[in-house]
């Protein structure tokens, strides 16, 4: 692919893996609807919250893996398999234990956490954002990665006006047409995640191509 597929390609990967469809109905259950400025504030520090992670992880994903000795296509491989779990579990319109354990939902609910974190961190900017990035740094300098930041900005952004109009999308799609949303972005994760560990397993082992 050329240089503008690879980045299109990273904008729909990492649009499904925070999947703004799932956090709509958390979002919404962890913010009072008689505060709408609590709402906003909240929408724009998770926001903020996943650009900073995700663009650390765009600038300096690769010096890390350099630093502890891995290699991309192992990388690869194992970031396709957490891509590929995540999906399975988006195609049960479910968050999924590697989002988010039912412990962690618990204190959600009960209201022990600002919302930020476990919204922000992991439930949207997870191993599945992260690892997605890292594989997407790998393969440039530093204008690479200051591409990717603009493409996680772009994203980021998506996600901002979703959660911003939360309590208007969820009562016009309702949960079944969440739950659809959801599943059709899982279907498109599974094809990337196996895509994605079919790159690395080819680097590994050349005699599979």
């Amino acid at each position: 692919m050329n240089p503008l597929q690879d980045y299109l390609r990273y904008i729909v990967t990492l649009a499904a893996v925070l999947d703004p469809f799932l956090a709509v109905p958390i979002f919404l259950s962890v913010t009072s609807p008689a505060d709408p400025a609590g709402r906003l504030r909240l929408a724009r520090a998770v926001t903020v919250t996943v650009f900073a992670v995700l663009g650390g992880a765009a600038l300096f994903g690769e010096p890390l893996l350099r630093w502890l000795g891995t290699g991309l296509p192992a990388f690869q491989v194992g970031g396709g398999l957490v891509l590929l779990l995540m999906a399975l579990a988006m195609l049960n319109a479910q968050p999924g234990a590697l989002r988010q354990t039912p412990a962690e939902a618990q204190e959600l609910r009960s209201g022990e956490w600002s919302g930020v974190v476990p919204l922000a961190v992991p439930l949207l900017a997870g191993p599945g954002a992260i690892g997605t990035t890292i594989i997407a740094s790998q393969k440039g300098g530093v204008a690479h990665g200051l591409v990717l930041v603009v493409c996680i900005a772009l994203v980021c952004g998506l996600l901002w006006w979703m959660l911003r109009i939360a309590d208007a999308i969820a009562p016009k799609m309702g949960t079944t047409g969440l739950n659809i949303a959801t599943r059709l972005l899982g279907l498109l994760l599974a094809a990337i995640a196996i895509q994605t560990m079919a790159e690395g397993l080819r680097q590994l082992f050349p005699g599979l191509a």
